[in-house]
C-alpha cells in the first residue's frame, strides 16, 4: 500500500505547489484564525481544497485530517487517513520567504506509511514510503548518525532552551539554528544537514506526520519528548512534542530533558 500511495502524494504535492505559487505571498489575502491560532491566507484554503478533492477522489475510503478543514470524528473510523498541512509556514509564505512547505502523509492504524514534504520555491521534494527509504528529488538521503550532541546543530525555537525543560535546569550544549516550518525542519534532519530538531510544545499531527516518516526512513529517529513512539490519527491530533534527527543526537536530547 505505501508504494501505491506515494506516487499519488507526489503528484498532489506538485499540483499544490503550482496553486500556492500562483498567489503572491505578500499580497495574498490573509486573516488571523480565532484563539490566536495564527494566520491563514487564501492560498492555504485553495491548496486545501485542491488536495482534498484530488486525494479523496483517488482514495474515497481514506479519512481526512487537515489544518484547514474543520475536524470531526469520521476519520477515527477509517483504517487509513490523509494527514495534511496545505502550507506549513504560513507566516513565511506571507513574508515572501521560500521556506514554507506542503506536508502530505497517509497514516494506517496510527503509523505513517507514505509521506511527502515539498518546498516549491526551493525545488525540493522529500518523499518516503514505509520500508523503502527516503529521498530528496529522487536521490537517497541519510540522517546524521555519529555527531556528539556538543558538536551538533539542532533546529529549535528559542523557547525550547528554557531551563525548566531540562534536567537540573541546565540546557545541554549544542549549536542552535531555526527554520519556521516544522515539516522542513524534519526534512532537513532527514537529509543530514542538521543533527536534530526539537519542539517541546504540543505539536499538531499535520506539522509532523510526513516529516517523521521521512526522518525514520532516512535512518534517523522521530519520537515524542519522552522518547515515546509517535502515533497518528488521534482523537486529539496533538503530539507531546517531537525530537527527531540522527539517533545519537536524539538520544542525548531526550536523556537531557526533564
Amino acid at each position: 500500500m505505501p508504494a501505491r500511495d506515494l506516487p499519488l502524494l507526489i503528484d498532489a504535492a506538485r499540483m499544490a505547489g503550482r496553486v500556492a505559487t500562483s498567489f503572491a505571498g505578500k499580497t495574498a489575502q490573509r486573516w488571523d484564525k480565532p484563539g490566536g491560532a495564527g494566520p491563514v491566507t487564501e492560498a492555504d484554503l485553495a491548496v486545501n481544497a485542491l488536495l482534498h478533492n484530488a486525494l479523496t477522489l483517488a482514495r474515497p475510503d481514506y479519512g481526512w485530517l487537515s489544518e484547514e478543514t474543520e475536524d470531526n470524528t469520521t476519520r477515527l473510523q477509517r483504517d487509513r487517513v490523509f494527514i495534511v498541512d496545505p502550507i506549513d509556514g504560513t507566516r513565511s509564505f506571507v513574508e515572501g520567504s521560500n521556506t514554507w512547505a506542503h506536508s502530505i502523509a497517509v497514516a494506517e492504524q496510527g503509523q505513517i506509511t507514505a509521506a511527502v514534504v515539498y518546498l516549491p520555491l526551493r525545488n525540493k521534494l522529500y518523499a518516503a514510503a514505509l520500508g523503502q527509504g527516503a529521498t530528496c528529488n529522487g536521490l537517497p538521503i541519510t540522517a546524521s548518525d555519529h555527531t556528539p550532541l556538543g558538536q551538533s546543530t539542532v533546529l529549535a525555537a528559542k523557547p525550547a532552551l528554557i531551563e525548566t525543560h531540562w534536567k537540573n535546569a541546565v540546557s545541554p550544549t549544542f549549536k542552535r539554528s531555526y527554520r519556521p516550518s516544522l515539516a522542513y525542519r524534519l526534512a532537513l534532519v532527514a537529509e543530514g544537514r542538521f543533527e536534530a530538531m526539537i519542539t517541546l510544545r504540543p505539536s499538531w499531527e499535520w506539522d509532523i506526520a510526513a516529516g517523521a516518516l521521512i526522518t525514520t526512513e532516512a535512518g534517523g529517529s522521530a519520537l515524542d519528548r519522552t522518547g515515546g513512539t509517535l502515533r497518528f490519527n488521534n482523537a486529539d491530533p496533538r503530539l507531546n512534542g517531537v525530537v527527531a534527527g540522527g539517533r545519537p543526537a536524539c538520544a542525548a536530547l531526550i536523556d537531557a530533558l526533564a
